[in-house]
């Protein structure tokens, strides 16, 4: 069931965390299928993906370029993964090693938002959803942690067509204003 935002706003509490636990479930089940685990925090992306037992570091041929990424074995023509990224990178800051039969790769986001998925033809996450805990909120002094939150919130806000905070400050203060001034006329007052 694929409902849109104003369904959503219609749905009572219970429904909505059904529905959010349901939407969970079904992520992690489409997560869970693909070919690499991965984990974001706002400014950086880890992949992790699993190679052949034995493989070795030259065996792999690795491109990370600023909106592509792939992985496959020298001599293969099928790919691990193959595709274009979500959002562009910092390629020059972006790495990538082999442990373990496993290639991690570490992407450094050219903008500090959350990505719906790591390559854009496979399944979404709803970034509105993304918990903060994931990102290591917590572990952000105050100030920052505020600003974080802040980023956050004008994303969502913007997503949703509807004022950022800075915006919602200035309209307050500006009722503010015109309740303190009621003789004052302010039909054609523009925001800026």
């Amino acid at each position: 069931m694929s409902g849109s935002a104003e369904e959503y706003d219609k749905m009572s509490e219970e429904e909505r965390k059904a529905k959010d636990k349901a939407d969970r479930a079904k992520e992690q089940a489409e997560q869970a299928a693909l070919p690499y685990k991965w984990t974001q925090i706002l400014g950086e992306l880890d992949v992790h993906v699993p190679v052949p037992k034995g493989t070795r570091g030259k065996n792999l041929a690795v491109v990370i370029q600023k909106k592509k990424l792939s992985v496959g074995l020298k001599g293969s023509e099928d790919k691990i993964l193959d595709g274009e990224l979500c959002k562009e990178i910092k390629v020059e800051d972006s790495t990538w090693t082999l442990e373990d039969d496993v290639v991690l790769i570490h992407l450094e986001k050219l903008n500090q938002q959350w990505w719906e998925n790591v390559l854009t033809h496979h399944p979404k996450l709803d970034t509105r959803k993304i918990e903060p805990a994931d990102s290591k909120l917590s572990d952000l002094d105050g100030e920052t942690r505020g600003m974080v939150e802040k980023m956050m919130f004008d994303n969502q806000q913007k997503q949703m067509g509807k004022p950022t905070s800075d915006e919602l400050k200035k309209m307050e203060a500006l009722k503010k204003f015109q309740a303190a001034h009621p003789e004052m006329d302010f039909s054609n007052a523009k925001i800026s």
